[in-house]
C-alpha cells in the first residue's frame, strides 16, 4: 500500500503559479498511475490530471488543459502538479491519488484509485 503526502498549497493571486508535490512511500510509484484530483468548496471531487506509469501518457480535465502540467520522478517517488495562470475557480483542496491496476491509460473516475493523500488547500484570490 502506498502512502501519499501532498505539499505546496497556499494562498495566491489570480494569474500566479504554484507547484504541488506528492511524496510517496511504502511502494514504488513506478508501478502506479498517478493523478491529481480537487474538491472545490461544496462540490464533488473532480479529476484534474494524471500521468501513466512511464510518464509517456498524460491526461487533463478541459478546465486546466494548457495551464496545468503533471509530472513524475519515479527515482524520487515524487509526483508534481505545476499550476500556471491560476484562477479563483481553481480554489479547492487538491489530492494526489494512485491507481494500481492501470499501466498506460489514465482513468479519471475517483473510484478507480486505490490510495489517496490527505490533501492540500489551494486558494486563489481575485
Amino acid at each position: 500500500q502506498v502512502q501519499l503526502v501532498e505539499s505546496g498549497g497556499g494562498l495566491v493571486q489570480s494569474g500566479d503559479s504554484l507547484r504541488l508535490s506528492c511524496a510517496a512511500s511504502g511502494r514504488t510509484i513506478s508501478t502506479t498511475v498517478m493523478s491529481w484530483f480537487r474538491q472545490p468548496p461544496g462540490k464533488e471531487r473532480e479529476f484534474v490530471g494524471g500521468i501513466s506509469r512511464s510518464g509517456r501518457t498524460t491526461s487533463y480535465a478541459d478546465s486546466v488543459k494548457g495551464r496545468f502540467t503533471v509530472s513524475r520522478d519515479n527515482a524520487k517517488n515524487m509526483v508534481y502538479l505545476q499550476m500556471n495562470s491560476l484562477r479563483p475557480e481553481d480554489t479547492a483542496v487538491y489530492y494526489c491519488a494512485a491507481a494500481y491496476y492501470y499501466i498506460n491509460s489514465v482513468p479519471n473516475a475517483p473510484n478507480t484509485y486505490n490510495a489517496w493523500g490527505q490533501g492540500t488547500q489551494v486558494t486563489v484570490s481575485q
